[in-house]
């Protein structure tokens, strides 16, 4: 490992305390009025902005540090549901788009009551009740790190709907995420994958890309053995199928 390597580890390691005193400071001030004073209700939206910002980048932190964890070979598996998987990656999606859906997500006890949760917000759920219940021995973090990105890559550019399905085939998790978008053209396929590329020119496309997120995923599936396939043309969607031995 090079020296830059190890120092670029070390300062994401280390941005997580600040991160952590940030967002405990901006929830007293939120939800301990009683001791630090009442707020307006433009400081409340400014205080949820930042507590929503901070979770992001507490995310992203892990996000790297798990990759890098990844490189590294370093494997921690577990058994856990498809059902706890995919819960826990909507739960984590809806805290920063809509805090009140990922509420009503934790409350949840059916497949059913999940399903007519999140399709008022735009996402439709696919999974054979078999398969729903089914126990998976896996890296839990890495696999919901993928499917995490996959999803909110797929809100990001629909039209209406993202579609979420699973199955298990042979010795693997198959994993479909599929958006209503305007696609990406058979020649930039490939590229898709690349860090950092983008299938716009502009800054303002960059930010809402596939790009980093995509490269991530393929670490991820490479280090574990598994594969990443797109089905997508312009202007009809694009659809991410990911398979994982178990």
């Amino acid at each position: 490992m090079s020296d830059t390597t190890i120092k670029t580890e070390i300062l994401i390691h280390d941005l997580k305390v600040p991160i952590s005193v940030i967002d405990a400071g901006a929830k007293s001030l939120l939800n301990r009025q009683n001791v630090y004073g009442p707020l307006t209700d433009k400081q409340i939206k400014v205080l949820k902005r930042i507590i929503r910002n901070t979770l992001t980048t507490q995310r992203l932190v892990n996000d790297v540090m798990e990759l890098g964890r990844s490189r590294e070979g370093v494997m921690i598996t577990s058994d856990f549901p498809i059902s706890v998987l995919v819960t826990s990656v909507l739960m984590e999606i809806f805290d920063l788009s809509d805090p009140s859906v990922a509420e009503n997500i934790r409350k949840i006890k059916t497949y059913d009551e999940l399903e007519q949760t999140v399709e008022a917000s735009g996402a439709r759920l696919f999974f054979d009740p078999k398969v729903w219940k089914t126990m998976v021995h896996l890296d839990e973090a890495k696999v919901r790190q993928i499917l995490r990105n996959l999803v909110t890559n797929a809100f990001k550019h629909r039209s209406s709907v993202v579609k979420i399905s699973g199955s298990i085939e042979g010795n693997q998790l198959a994993l479909k995420v599929k958006d209503d978008g305007q696609g990406i053209r058979r020649a930039d396929h490939q590229k898709i994958f690349e860090t950092y590329f983008t299938t716009g020119s502009s800054i303002e496309n960059a930010i809402i890309s596939h790009g980093l997120g995509l490269a991530g995923v393929m670490v991820l599936l490479k280090d574990m053995g598994g594969t990443l396939t797109l089905n997508s043309a312009n202007g009809k969607g694009a659809e991410f199928i990911v398979k994982i031995p178990l």
